[in-house]
């Protein structure tokens, strides 16, 4: 693994990098690194990505327990830590994955990351689907599990009160949703005793979600944007006809010639720009440093912007289809029919 360093050549400043004040008043960074392999990359080396990026200026890690390599990336944050890096400065967050949506399976769920992770706390611990539905690895797009269900608004509430405990534990600083809805917002926040700071979302500039992030924010939430450069390597079970390819578009590829930048940059200085924690993944040193580097100088101006905003075709590239019921009609009844 690779040696820890402090101040390398080739790193940013993390003092420099954008950050969101969350609700609670403790600062997020703008932007992270994502742990989600795309089934093509080992464990090492998405731990060694984790180690790499620290080195250059990340803070931000997002990890989960659903992508299987936690013990491996807390392997990285020890030899961080070892190496002069102090927790405080790290910001870390995972998610509960959904066959542990059962209340009495949150909290062991919860320190087998903590353990995996060698931390004593997380930053944000998210509930990574709003359904306690699962899928084999490697499913087939259409298939369907006997046991998946409907969102159930009672369950849910359920499974986000242990966080809550586990928040009243010290377990974690802050509850995070993901892949949640406006509709299904709007019945959880009344309920909560913490509300959630995050929610963790598609969100590139193909499907910038402009009601949802509206939203969010009037609530005082920040949207956490995964596959913010359209996830060129997902997997084959999560693309579709008609997906659009976000780095290809023509007033991106215009932008990136211009600024003498990879298209993945433009994308990232649009996200933290507009105001978005896009977590893109990479497990290579030239692109982790590029993808920091681009977004602490050279912004893009208000024109800019607003041809980025033109780019937007409402094309959602994540569509769940693995987690579908068997009386659904398609994906878009995961996202209540409206796409936000």
């Amino acid at each position: 693994m690779t040696q820890f360093e402090l101040a390398p050549a080739d790193g940013v400043d993390p003092k420099q990098v954008p950050e969101r004040i969350l609700a609670g008043g403790i600062s997020m960074p703008a932007l992270g690194l994502g742990t989600f392999s795309n089934d093509r990359f080992t464990n090492a080396q998405v731990a060694e990505a984790v180690a790499v990026a620290l080195s250059v200026g990340y803070r931000l890690v997002d990890c989960a327990a659903a992508y299987g390599n936690e013990k491996e990336i807390g392997e990285a944050f020890a030899a961080a830590l070892k190496g002069g890096l102090q927790r405080e400065e790290l910001f870390v967050t995972s998610k509960l994955w959904n066959d542990c949506h059962a209340p009495e399976k949150v909290r062991p769920a919860l320190e087998k990351t903590l353990r995996d992770l060698r931390l004593d706390y997380l930053d944000i611990y998210y509930i990574h689907w709003p359904f306690p539905n699962t899928h084999a690895p490697g499913a087939a797009h259409d298939s369907r599990s006997p046991e998946a269900v409907p969102f159930d608004p009672a369950a849910y509430l359920e499974t986000y009160r242990e966080l809550e405990k586990a928040l009243d534990a010290g377990l974690i600083r802050n509850i995070g949703t993901s892949n949640m809805t406006v509709a299904k917002l709007r019945l959880l926040l009344p309920e909560v005793r913490y509300r959630p700071v995050v929610n963790q979302m598609e969100m590139h500039p193909c499907f910038a979600q402009p009601e949802f992030f509206a939203y969010l924010r009037g609530e005082s939430m920040w949207p956490v944007a995964y596959c913010p450069l359209g996830s060129p390597l997902r997997p084959e079970r999560d693309t579709a006809p008609g997906d659009l390819v976000v780095m290809e578009q023509p007033a991106i590829i215009e932008l990136a010639r211009k600024h003498r930048l990879h298209p993945a940059q433009i994308c990232l200085k649009w996200a933290v720009q507009r105001g978005q924690v896009p977590i893109p993944s990479s497990v290579v040193r030239a692109e982790l440093a590029a993808n920091l580097k681009a977004v602490v100088a050279d912004p893009l101006s208000e024109a800019e912007m607003r041809q980025m905003a033109g780019v937007d075709a409402n094309c959602r590239l994540i569509k769940g289809q693995v987690f579908l019921w068997e009386t659904a009609r398609s994906w878009r009844d995961l996202w209540d029919e409206e796409g936000i």
